[in-house]
């Protein structure tokens, strides 16, 4: 089906648009709807809209009360499950057309809030198994851990003089490498431990704090960009943990702008907000923080961007996949979360923290 003078206004739409004949079948898509369907105005063409879905007993029921005026126009919120594709959580709008030949328009808009508290609920089910899970690994490599250090030690100790010297490398080895074990498995425990130096936090300070660390260790090529709201107020918190937190994503942010450090041209901001109105883990709060650090690299692997929270997920060599794990629970335990999003060019941590 080509497009229609009559319909062309449509195309100028960001929301979706379908407009169906009596019989319920399309007779036009516009350019929003074909983006979301990801099929095109021909394909959609004629075909009934109850059709394009697994559900869609629920639209055809929509679509027989609007034939029949029982309303000019019905707003309601859909689930529309499509094979072979992900479900899509849209509003929609069904309004009653004074035409025989296309009486019915269905007007249809992503429910992003819907998303993005579905996304948030799924990392947060994953955060807290993840956790059980680290915890209960690196307690069962903690306990034999010390029992494999003492024995190293005392095998040192028995060695006999005229090997001593040589051998000793192996027994040092042991040590060494169970005390680097045991490094990491109190880092695997450490996001478990609740705040214990409760105060209040001026999120500027700890930005500059974090500030001052990267610019020791990247004097050069890297500008960190301050776009602060100084009204933010003050809120009680573990200011270390904090510190940690943001200082996590910017080392990781920076040290993925190696590329731009070296042409001169790498840059970091941090940004300052308060958002209103905002849901975080199921509950509604009045204001939070809202804290972005931003940075122009190269982007995060498609392959890991939904992983990025997860314990030992790292998209750098010699990474520990540690730092934003551990930022992700300290601001978890300030009632808070962390959001990512990610193209090359630009990726921005997005930091929300419940205030007072």
């Amino acid at each position: 089906m080509e497009r229609t003078a009559s319909f062309a206004g449509l195309d100028l739409l960001a929301s979706s648009v379908l407009v169906l004949d009596g019989q319920g079948c399309i007779r036009y898509a516009n350019a929003a709807a074909e983006d979301l369907l990801k099929t095109s105005l021909k394909s959609l063409s004629n075909q009934k809209m109850a059709d394009l879905f697994m559900n869609g007993q629920e639209l055809q029921h929509l679509f027989e009360q609007a034939l029949e005026y029982q309303f000019a126009d019905k707003r309601q919120d859909l689930i529309l499950e499509r094979a072979g594709h992900e479900p899509l959580q849209v509003h929609s709008i069904f309004t009653v057309l004074d035409n025989s030949d296309t009486p019915v328009l269905i007007e249809l808009r992503e429910n992003v809030q819907q998303i993005k508290q579905d996304r948030e609920d799924r990392m947060l089910d994953h955060s807290q198994a993840n956790k059980e899970l680290i915890r209960n690994l690196a307690h069962e490599i903690k306990n034999p851990l010390g029992g494999i250090r003492g024995a190293a030690q005392l095998l040192e100790m028995e060695l006999p003089e005229r090997h001593a010297k040589e051998l000793r490398e192996y027994t040092q080895v042991i040590i060494k490498e169970a005390d680097r074990l045991q490094t990491l498995v109190d880092r695997l425990l450490a996001p478990h431990r609740l705040p214990h130096i409760v105060g209040d936090v001026n999120i500027h300070e700890v930005c500059e704090r974090v500030r001052s660390l990267i610019m020791a260790e990247f004097p050069l090529g890297l500008t960190i960009q301050r776009d602060y709201d100084l009204s933010i107020p003050d809120f009680r918190g573990d200011v270390e943990q904090l510190i940690q937190s943001v200082l996590n994503i910017a080392h990781n942010a920076a040290q993925a702008l190696a590329e731009r450090i070296e042409l001169g041209d790498a840059e970091l901001i941090f940004k300052t907000r308060v958002v209103r109105q905002v849901t975080i883990a199921k509950i509604r709060y009045r204001l939070a923080l809202d804290l972005h650090i931003i940075d122009n690299g190269p982007g995060i692997s498609a392959d890991i961007v939904d992983r990025i929270f997860f314990p030992l997920v790292s998209g750098r060599d010699g990474g520990s996949g540690l730092g934003l794990t551990l930022a992700q629970t300290f601001v978890q335990q300030h009632l808070g979360v962390i959001e990512c999003e990610s193209r090359p060019g630009v990726t921005d941590f997005r930091v929300l923290i419940p205030l007072p």
